[in-house]
């Protein structure tokens, strides 16, 4: 991980609770840790020092509110029961000033991503690349982990989500097919909120980077929910997301769209390529407002990466360099973009670079746009 990364530890240290019911303070607990969140648990308010300013966020059961009568204001108080007719509940919370009244079992959904913000801070979140082909072999899984290992050598926090079933599993262009941790088959039943650092904890550690991938067994479907969470939680963490997406447009796609900040698609230089990325260009754009090409060489006569560009009317980021070496080096173990000095990895760290730029204020968002240095 880069420098300035989080330690899981301090990630994930969740509320304060503070109640003496112990039917509460169970589902209190399930519910942190569906946030991914280990809590501090007191039966009154807590006796250290400062214990009760420096908690992320505080839990007070309808039964301790009582004894919290008199501590410091401050936000992120929320007082907790399960009576729903209980007229006494609005005076309690003023005297504790507490921002929310929540009745569970109603509210556990809202608390539940309420939990996981307080504890994994408010922060940017992570800047977030799709990459897609224009056609088969149009190189864009290569490109993907390219950026995600170029990104991860700078220092930024970086996460690479394999968002095609049937591509083979991007682990293996990693060399990391056989490394512990979780596939997409074990999140392909998630529906509710995936805490942030629990999926990072989870995950294959490779490159400096952290990679879901697919398992080995028969194909495992993701719905839109399970995709929707997983991509939501892997932005909270902030620094990059590189999703490597096949060419359909599904709903479980549609809503890794819906989650970028930039889509690029790879297109090769010849005009059947162009034709078929122009399908996959309409179905995209339904769902993602900014995607730009990469024009990949050779050309067919005539045409170059401005052609390819024009011709789906789509800005051009630049053209994808051509390694020597590159399926050499991947069967010795080195991933795309592994060699710094490559024309690969300078053409994703100059990606890099130019999309932390910030935007010109008339401008709207800034469009990398990097040379075809080959």
């Amino acid at each position: 991980m880069g420098e300035g990364a989080t330690s899981v530890e301090e990630r994930r240290t969740g509320p304060l609770i503070v109640t003496e019911d112990a039917e509460l303070l169970d589902d209190l607990l399930r519910l942190c840790a569906a946030a991914g969140a280990v809590p501090e648990v007191h039966q009154g308010p807590p006796g250290e020092r400062g214990g009760w300013e420096r908690a992320p966020m505080i839990l007070v059961g309808d039964d301790a509110a009582r004894m919290c009568r008199g501590l410091t204001r401050r936000p992120g108080v929320m007082l907790v029961g399960r009576d729903q007719d209980d007229p006494d509940v609005w005076r309690r919370a003023v005297e504790i000033g507490a921002e929310y009244v929540l009745r569970l079992p109603d509210s556990e959904g809202w608390l539940v991503d309420q939990i996981a913000n307080a504890v994994e801070g408010v922060g940017r979140s992570a800047l977030t690349v799709g990459v897609m082909g224009g056609r088969g072999g149009s190189g864009a899984s290569t490109l993907a982990c390219a950026l995600a290992v170029t990104g991860a050598r700078s220092g930024r926090r970086t996460m690479l989500i394999d968002g095609d079933p049937l591509g083979g599993g991007i682990d293996v262009l990693l060399g990391g097919e056989a490394s512990e941790g979780l596939r997409w088959p074990d999140f392909a039943r998630s529906k509710g909120r995936v805490g942030g650092g629990a999926l990072e904890e989870s995950l294959p550690a490779l490159h400096g980077l952290r990679v879901l991938s697919w398992g080995r067994d028969d194909e495992v479907a993701v719905p839109p929910q399970a995709m929707r969470s997983v991509l939501a939680a892997a932005r909270r963490l902030g620094g990059v997301v590189v999703v490597d997406l096949p060419r359909r447009v599904d709903e479980s796609v549609a809503e890794a769209l819906a989650q970028l900040d930039v889509g690029l698609l790879v297109v090769p230089g010849e005009l059947r390529a162009v034709a078929a990325a122009q399908r996959v260009a309409s179905s995209a754009r339904l769902v993602l407002k900014d995607l730009r090409v990469v024009a990949r060489g050779p050309y067919a006569a005539g045409l170059d990466e401005h052609w390819v560009a024009q011709a789906l009317g789509l800005p051009l980021v630049g053209d994808l360099p051509t390694e020597a070496g590159l399926a050499s080096a991947q069967d010795s173990g080195a991933p795309p973009g592994g060699n710094p000095h490559g024309a690969l990895a300078r053409f994703c760290a100059a990606f890099w670079e130019l999309a932390d730029a910030p935007a010109c204020p008339d401008s709207g968002p800034a469009r990398p746009r990097v040379g075809g240095a080959r």
